[in-house]
């Protein structure tokens, strides 16, 4: 059973850092995906960041160069990081790591698709005031 478990999130003024982190455990291919995905007070889930097992990052375009996303990983774990810098306000919202990318959307924007992923974590709030 995979199991996602997010931590590093808090409260920042406007132009401070944070860095996520998550622990993904029972994931047993050598092929995978992770992403992070965002939920804002009354918006739909969006997709910030992935990478797969080769390293290869992709991002949301809204994102800029702001976000790096990065990974590691032990026996049997898989350790999801995403360093934030430069936050503003718009960033405030619910931050989610997501793993088992569905073979139907291995395609370039497939990725940005809550529905594409199998499995979440329970999230961890980050919040950014002016």
């Amino acid at each position: 059973q995979v199991q996602l478990v997010e931590s590093g999130g808090g409260s920042v003024q406007s132009g401070g850092s944070l860095r996520l982190s998550c622990t993904a455990s029972g994931v047993t291919s050598s092929y995978y995906y992770m992403a992070w995905f965002r939920q804002a007070p009354g918006k739909e889930r969006e997709g910030v960041a992935t990478i797969d097992n080769h390293g290869i990052t992709r991002y949301d375009y809204s994102i800029g160069n702001r976000f790096t996303v990065s990974q590691d990983n032990a026996k049997n774990t898989l350790y999801l990081y995403l360093q934030m810098d430069n936050l503003k306000p718009e960033d405030t919202a619910m931050y989610y790591c997501v793993t088992e990318l569905s073979p139907r959307c291995l395609w370039g924007g497939g990725w940005l698709i809550s529905d594409c992923w199998d499995y979440w974590g329970q999230g961890t709030q980050v919040t950014v005031s002016s």
